[in-house]
């Protein structure tokens, strides 16, 4: 990364110049196309004509980043659990009912409003726009351990580890059932659903649209109707481990969308007024972008599905 406002490498991966250069730089393809399209991207030192070109691997690459255009959401003093924090990134334990990004329906009140307060201005714009850079989400109604990048060159960094796969993420869950067999693997491609545009469905082996996904999975205990699983992601997509754990049978606790929780702990989450899916983002590792060094967080399960496990224990 050659300025704050210029990032140069070279591409690994072979195919297309929209998904490659995304690998590379952690920009979104859609910011990728963008660049293309305003001339501010050169492979091998020539313009690039269009995201679709195909490479074979090797070349190098050049992209003049605009100035990010201004954030309309507004920082907000928000309370932040903040588990570590240098000039370059952060890593939040985000409550349960926090959206990560102000969207329709949710203005404010989220991470961002709480991080451009926070941040004071020390923000990423590498996506194009001034705000703290969202490397990775959850779910609004998951709680759990976030990377946030403060600068560009950060942002970049870790973006690079959520594409290839090396960001430790573990989550701790509680099923209905019990999985048969107690550890295994669920892999498959992630999609909208075609019954439902909301929701992500498991797609069949033979689609074309899609992500592929990975979970592991472990029984840490077995519970009174349920279980409490550890999940491993190899990947990240959208809604994976609800919809991976619905996929076998076994959908987590409290899940509005993905499964209907048995009548016995229906009524129990009613006594309990647990309103959310029993996921909780307990373990994340990555190196450090800028030093190199290897970092481990983990968060204690939250009050709530303690509660919860607690109420289910045999």
């Amino acid at each position: 990364m050659a300025s704050p406002d210029v990032l140069t490498g070279t591409l690994e991966t072979a195919g297309r110049l929209d998904k490659a250069l995304a690998e590379a730089t952690g920009l979104s393809r859609e910011r990728v196309k963008g660049l293309i399209a305003d001339g501010a991207v050169e492979i091998g030192g020539t313009p690039a004509k269009s995201g679709s070109a195909k490479l074979s691997g090797g070349e190098s690459y050049r992209i003049a980043l605009p100035p990010p255009e201004p954030l309309e959401a507004e920082p907000q003093d928000i309370p932040l659990d903040i588990v570590f924090e240098d000039e370059h990134l952060l890593v939040v334990n985000k409550p349960a009912g926090m959206v990560v990004h102000p969207a329709a329906g949710n203005p404010d009140g989220t991470l961002v409003n709480a991080l451009l307060f926070h941040c004071a201005g020390k923000l990423s714009g590498i996506n194009g726009v001034a705000r703290p850079g969202i490397v990775h989400r959850i779910d609004k109604d998951t709680s759990g351990l976030l990377v946030v990048a403060k600068s560009d060159a950060a942002h970049e960094g870790l973006a690079k580890q959520f594409a290839d796969h090396s960001i430790t993420r573990r989550y701790l869950a509680v099923c209905a059932g019990h999985p048969n067999p107690p550890s295994g693997t669920i892999s498959g491609r992630l999609g909208r659903s075609d019954r439902d545009r909301k929701k992500m469905a498991v797609l069949p082996d033979d689609a074309t649209r899609g992500k592929h996904a990975v979970t592991h999975y472990e029984t840490i205990k077995r519970l009174d109707h349920a279980a409490l699983i550890e999940c491993r992601l190899e990947t990240g997509r959208t809604h994976q481990v609800r919809v991976h754990c619905a996929s076998i049978g076994h959908a987590l606790l409290g899940d509005p969308t993905y499964g209907r929780t048995p009548k016995p702990l229906r009524t129990l989450l009613e006594s309990l007024d647990f309103q959310r899916q029993a996921l909780h983002a307990a373990r994340l590792g990555f190196i450090h972008p800028i030093s190199g060094e290897s970092l481990d967080f983990c968060a204690e399960v939250p009050a709530d599905m303690r509660e919860l496990i607690d109420e289910t224990t045999r």
